[in-house]
C-alpha cells in the first residue's frame, strides 16, 4: 500500500541533542566544558537511552525527563565537571529548547502539502516534546506529539507502535517510520513499518533480528521515500 503516514522519533531525528551542551560550552561561564563538550554531550546521550532500556527490563518506568536527568548526572561525574550546579541548571535548561536539524522544516512542508500523516513518537514525556516543537517551530507541520507516557513503557516495545495506528487508523505498511536510532528503527521494521534510519555519524548498523529498509545521511529524501 502507498504511504500515507510519516513518523518520525524526536531526539537525535527531527532535533539535535547535542545542541545543549555545544551551546553551554560556548558560554564564557561554562569554559569548563569547551573542549570536551562533545564527549559530554555523547555520553549524556548513551546513558539517556540505556536507562530507558534498563527501566523497560526491570519494570520501573519514570518518566524522560528524569531519565534526561540522570543521564546527565552520570555524564557530567564521567567527564569530571559534576561540581557545577550551575552547569547541569544550565545545560537542563537548554535541553527545552533544541533546535530542528536545517532540512527538517522543509521536509515536513512537503510531505504536509502532499496531503500525508506527519506525528512524533518518543519517549520523550508530553511536555518535553512540546516544548520542543515550539521551540523548533515546527508545531504546525506535525499533526500529533505521541508520547510513551500515555502507556507507561519505552521503546522498542511493539505497545509503543501500537500508538500510531491507533491514533491515525492506518495499516503497518501504510507506515514510513524514521529515527536516528538504529536500534529503533530496526524495532518498528520487525513490528511491520516500512524504516528510514538516519545515520548521521556513520555508524555500523546493529546487530539484531531485523534491519531498517532505507539508510539516509539526514532528512532530506524522506518525501522521496513517501512516494513524492
Amino acid at each position: 500500500m502507498p504511504i500515507t503516514t510519516c513518523i518520525f522519533d524526536a531526539y537525535g531525528t527531527l532535533f539535535d541533542v547535542a545542541a545543549a551542551a555545544r551551546q553551554a560550552a560556548s558560554e564564557p561561564a561554562f569554559s569548563q566544558i569547551k573542549d570536551n563538550w562533545p564527549q559530554l554531550a555523547d555520553h549524556w546521550r548513551l546513558k539517556q537511552l540505556q536507562y530507558t532500556w534498563l527501566r523497560v527490563i526491570t519494570d520501573a518506568h519514570t518518566d524522560f525527563w528524569q531519565v534526561t536527568q540522570d543521564g546527565l548526572d552520570w555524564a557530567l561525574e564521567k567527564t569530571g565537571v559534576d561540581g557545577d550546579p550551575a552547569l547541569r541548571e544550565r545545560l537542563l535548561a537548554l535541553y527545552w529548547e533544541l533546535q530542528a536539524y536545517p532540512e527538517v522544516p522543509a521536509m515536513l512542508k512537503a510531505l504536509n502539502d502532499a496531503g500525508l500523516n506527519t506525528a512524533i513518537l518518543s519517549n520523550g514525556s508530553p511536555d518535553m516534546l512540546n516544548a520542543a516543537v515550539q521551540s523548533a517551530g515546527i508545531a504546525g507541520l506535525l499533526d500529533d506529539n505521541l508520547s510513551v507516557e500515555s502507556i507507561g513503557i519505552f521503546k522498542p516495545d511493539a505497545r509503543v507502535y501500537d500508538l500510531v495506528g491507533q491514533r491515525f487508523g492506518c495499516a503497518k505498511d501504510e507506515v514510513l517510520f524514521v529515527s536516528s536510532n538504529g536500534w529503533d528503527a530496526a524495532g518498528a521494521s520487525g513490528y511491520g513499518f516500512t524504516t528510514a534510519w538516519v545515520n548521521r555519524a556513520g555508524e555500523p548498523m546493529d546487530r539484531l533480528p531485523w534491519t531498517p529498509q532505507h539508510t539516509l545521511r539526514d532528512l532530506t529524501n524522506i518525501p522521496k521515500l513517501a512516494g513524492l
